[in-house]
């Protein structure tokens, strides 16, 4: 293999385009992905001049729709923490790229977009497919600039990969394409060997963060994606304070592993003891975390450490903001926590904890119900049978239930979703850039049928790399999430339905391995049979359309809601309805109710 810094300076560039390409080189970048055509024809070009990644140059990767091309880049980067690019053509290549960017953006992964655009000089004009980049970007992005000339288009490229990496986000660069094609300019910006610092709280910070934990009574901790890298500074500081440790969903896989202390998620999504312990404690503190419902976070002395800290104290009222990386802080407040003696506080809610995640989130997990497959029992067994190292991608919607609650993070397991933007349809086309970033690691798509249905034309991609990814396509044939918000919210549901469509024979047809399950017996069988196919291979579960997620907390309204829908549903459409819905989630309820 051609070392990629001396191909790089082999490079024997023609054009402006064939330097933006050398330069991404450079910096590490490997692939692109997008769709070819208009405008981007002259940076394509550029791609399959660098010779690909086996030469020293960079691969071209063909998506079927630039959304799936932004959410790919975004996946990249966040499993690999390298800069990742996608590119759109001029006007809809380039706000087709919008949502994926949006979730790239609040995910902090670092991505560059290359939108091209339409000729310089027609700009204003009006012109065939004429949009404004530096203005529909403006608000996905940490950098947004366009390209007016050759030296500067350089700089710009290399200002908007510095940008992406330091500051965590999505970088867009637009590109006319006549700017394109211009000759090569003399100076190309140097890339450099980039090393990140670390934010250390000062001597003072730390004395009194230190002795607001040991003056308190009960202390709980709440931790998101910002621990990453800290697991054994907070576990031990958990020891030390006594203190319960919840965390977000995306802090899920950060923190939960090896963590006798956890209780558990809170939130919409939720599990376990995690919003009883921060309700209790007199001291909360919240590591890395800017968790968003804050009608979840309790109203008590909060100390909240980030690395960003612009979002310190915006979602409660915050006694203590401290500005610094979550590990540096710990590691330098550990030595100054006293060991409390009392540990009454976190006994209890672990011995609670206990018993809701045997009794109530295991309640469809251990037993297969007759009849059609509960989602809780397919999730357990994929979480059996999945590799110790396996990346999984979850869909929004119901399928973050089920991943939230039944696959076990372990240190090396990965799972990514729209966790922040909340997008549809997610699943699949992050499936694809992390599988093609990390080829040797098993990649699990946890797709709902709603979700995979609106970018289903990029399973073609997965048949055209042949990539060994695995789809598990929850099949109930309505938008579960959407179904449950009517219900609670005490509406009928309606417009969640669709007729029951075989994604088995979709992707048969599409170059699959692909298997149909309608029997909880069958689901070990298949999922290893998939798991183990040297290619793109998906399994289709029919699962029980009416079974439903209970959270973590009951609010009054909620039961009230739920009941009224159910008896306008009855009234509407017959008490059988009613009646079925109750029965399929018998168990969930019959255990919430011991500990309600």
């Amino acid at each position: 293999r051609v070392d990629r810094r001396q191909r790089q300076m082999c490079i024997r560039d023609r054009n402006l385009a064939e330097q933006m390409i050398a330069q991404l080189i450079e910096a590490g970048v490997e692939r692109i992905y997008g769709v070819v055509g208009d405008s981007l024809n002259p940076i394509v070009d550029a791609v399959r001049a660098s010779g690909g990644t086996q030469n020293g140059g960079i691969d071209w990767i063909h998506v079927r729709h630039e959304e799936a091309a932004a959410f790919a880049a975004s996946a990249e980067a966040q499993v690999t923490g390298k800069l990742a690019v996608c590119a759109g053509s001029c006007g809809p290549g380039n706000t087709h790229l919008i949502n994926g960017l949006y979730d790239a953006q609040r995910s902090h992964a670092p991505v560059l977009a290359i939108a091209s655009h339409i000729p310089s000089e027609q700009i204003g004009t009006g012109y065939f497919q004429e949009t404004h980049p530096e203005r529909i970007f403006e608000d996905c992005s940490v950098y947004n600039e366009m390209a007016v000339s050759g030296h500067q288009t350089l700089r710009i490229i290399n200002s908007g990969m510095r940008h992406a990496i330091a500051r965590g986000g999505v970088a867009v660069v637009t590109i006319p394409g006549d700017i394109a094609i211009q000759d090569a300019v003399d100076s190309v910006p140097a890339w450099g060997d980039y090393r990140p610092g670390t934010i250390i709280p000062d001597e003072a910070t730390v004395r009194d963060l230190a002795d607001r934990i040991n003056t308190a009574e009960k202390v709980s901790i709440f931790a998101g994606a910002g621990v990453a890298g800290a697991h054994d500074e907070v576990v031990q500081l958990a020891d030390l304070a006594a203190a319960p440790v919840g965390h977000t969903m995306r802090g899920k896989e950060y923190i939960q592993y090896d963590n006798p202390f956890d209780v558990g998620m809170t939130g919409l999504l939720g599990y376990g003891e995690a919003a009883e312990g921060m309700k209790e404690s007199d001291l909360m503190l919240l590591l890395g975390t800017d968790f968003p419902y804050d009608q979840f976070l309790p109203n008590v002395q909060t100390v909240q450490i980030d690395r960003a800290g612009e979002v310190l104290g915006r979602r409660t009222n915050t006694d203590l903001l401290i500005e610094a990386d979550v590990a540096a802080t710990l590691k330098a407040v550990i030595p100054h926590v006293n060991r409390k003696s009392d540990r009454k506080f976190l006994e209890k809610l672990l011995r609670k904890n206990e018993k809701i995640m045997t009794k109530v989130v295991g309640a469809y997990t251990r037993n297969p119900s007759k009849g059609k497959i509960h989602p809780e029992f397919a999730a357990a067994v994929l979480d059996e049978v999945a590799a110790d190292d396996a990346i999984f991608t979850a869909d929004t919607g119901m399928c973050n239930v089920w991943t939230a609650r039944y696959i076990t993070p372990n240190g090396k397991r990965r799972l990514l979703g729209s966790f922040l933007h909340g997008s549809m349809a997610n699943a699949l086309p992050m499936a694809l850039g992390a599988q093609v970033a990390m080829p040797e690691r098993q990649v699990i798509s946890v797709s709902g049928d709603g979700g995979l249905s609106m970018l289903l034309g990029d399973i073609l991609t997965a048949s055209m790399y042949n990539l060994p990814l695995t789809i598990v396509v929850f099949n109930n044939s309505t938008l579960g999430m959407v179904k449950l918000e009517q219900l609670v919210q005490g509406f009928e549901d309606f417009g969640v339905d669709v007729p029951l469509v075989n994604y088995a024979d979709i992707a048969a047809a599409a170059g699959f391995q692909a298997q149909r399950v309608e029997k909880a017996e069958d689901l070990e069988g298949a999922f290893q049979t998939a798991l183990a196919h040297q290619g793109p291979s998906l399994v289709e579960i029919i699962t029980d359309p009416n079974a439903l997620s209970m959270p973590p907390e009951v609010e009054a309204k909620q039961i009230v809601g739920f009941a009224t829908s159910l008896s306008k549903i009855a009234l509407n459409r017959g008490a059988a309805e009613a009646v079925a819905m109750a029965r399929s989630n018998l168990r969930n309820v019959s255990a919430w109710r011991q500990f309600s």
